[in-house]
């Protein structure tokens, strides 16, 4: 049960193309955003942030930006936003046998080095406390541009928020990424838990 209850969209129509932005990357708007528009300018500042970090014009795959918030939402143990992420995922392009294949990624022959590499950092950089070491760091490097690995903890930043806020509230889980999450991860143990909506 959500401690605090998404709003119907037309409580605050100003915010509208913000919501807007997410159905074309989702196909609806995340209770997660519905609930933040009892705080409107929270709402202008993630639909910017998500605008920036999500950009399609970035270097690093938009499928793949997705993977990289789902791991890192894992650690934070935000189921919420790990349905998502595996929606936008599967929205991008990525195969429902990569999606099934994401918790194993260090052994999974679907992703290469260059991508195992960089889900570790975000399984290192989500981690509290942070856990990227020297070492680590420059790994990464040897695989992924400065400007990649800039837009990969762009994503790692992002969800950090999006997973306090969403485990917070107890945020409903909307039914598509829902379905596509059971498929992809339910019978590895991913469940809905405290955002089954009701």
């Amino acid at each position: 049960m959500p401690r605090l209850s998404p709003l119907p969209p037309e409580t605050a129509p100003e915010l509208k193309p913000h919501f807007d932005f997410f159905l074309g990357t989702l196909g609806f708007t995340p209770n997660s955003v519905l609930t933040m528009q009892r705080k409107p300018k929270l709402v202008e500042a993630l639909a910017q942030l998500n605008a920036a970090v999500m950009d399609p014009a970035g270097e690093v795959d938009l499928g793949f930006r997705r993977l990289i918030g789902h791991v890192a939402s894992q650690v934070s143990g935000c189921v919420y936003c790990q349905a998502h992420t595996l929606l936008g995922a599967k929205n991008f392009g990525t195969t429902d046998a990569k999606l099934a294949d994401v918790w194993t990624y260090a052994t999974s022959p679907l992703y290469s080095v260059k991508e195992r590499l960089a889900l570790d950092f975000a399984l290192a950089a989500a981690a509290q406390p942070n856990a990227v070491t020297d070492a680590q760091f420059a790994e990464l490097q040897q695989h992924w541009s400065d400007t990649e690995i800039t837009e990969i903890l762009g994503v790692i930043a992002m969800f950090a928020f999006l997973n306090r806020w969403n485990d917070t509230m107890a945020t409903p889980l909307e039914a598509t990424p829902q379905a596509v999450a059971q498929t992809a991860l339910g019978q590895r143990g991913w469940a809905a838990g405290k955002h089954q909506a009701a």
